[in-house]
């Protein structure tokens, strides 16, 4: 019974103090660091659609003509 307490309860016990800890030490972010996180993540999503976007713009016509649209 010693080895199954220094080998699983002894980390667990630990690893449990440590997060409760780390719980403890946080703090939420206040209204204007909240804005500025969701600002930042707002602009960097917008950025992604239109590189996005702008790829397959240019990726129709180069598709079209390397398979050929075989209309008139």
């Amino acid at each position: 019974m010693s080895d199954v307490n220094t080998l699983v309860f002894q980390p667990l016990q630990q690893f449990f103090k440590n997060s409760v800890h780390l719980v403890k030490k946080c703090n939420k972010p206040d209204r204007k660091e909240f804005a500025r996180i969701a600002g930042a993540t707002s602009v960097g999503f917008l950025m992604m659609g239109f590189i996005g976007f702008f790829v397959k713009l240019v990726h129709i016509p180069i598709n079209n003509i390397l398979v050929g649209g075989g209309g008139a």
